[in-house]
């Protein structure tokens, strides 16, 4: 199953010594094969350094796009982390920091190994 029909080209991963295929922004192909592995490789990529913070929102986003079949909009992101950690850091600002290229949504999704969604830009 392709991530983005729209890739221009497909890149190569290797995570744990094995190739996974991204598309050219680094959205994983086949959401089956995402792994902590690919997360913790994908995430080096794009130097960040994953803490238990984005571990929390990485599953987030895993469990939310298994239990309804879509991305969670950061709407609900802030909301139920505004209640897990407190207005603080549940906020959009503390989300943004945690991964700032492109948010949870977009850097969040790719290191959680979502497809990118066909309107994202």
């Amino acid at each position: 199953m392709r991530a983005n029909p729209y890739a221009t080209r497909i890149e190569t991963l290797v995570v744990d010594g094995k190739p996974v295929e991204t598309d050219q922004e680094g959205y994983i192909q086949d959401m089956n094969q995402w792994s902590e592995g690919f997360a913790k490789a994908q995430a080096a990529k794009e130097g960040l350094e994953l803490t238990d913070e984005h571990w929390e929102i990485i599953y987030f986003i895993r469990n939310y796009y298994e239990e309804h079949g879509v991305q969670s909009e950061v709407r609900k992101m802030i909301k139920h982390f505004k209640e897990k950690w407190g207005p603080e850091r549940g906020n959009n600002h503390h989300l943004h920091d945690l991964f700032p290229y492109g948010g949870p949504q977009k850097q969040g999704n790719r290191v959680a190994g979502i497809r990118r969604t066909k309107g994202e830009h």
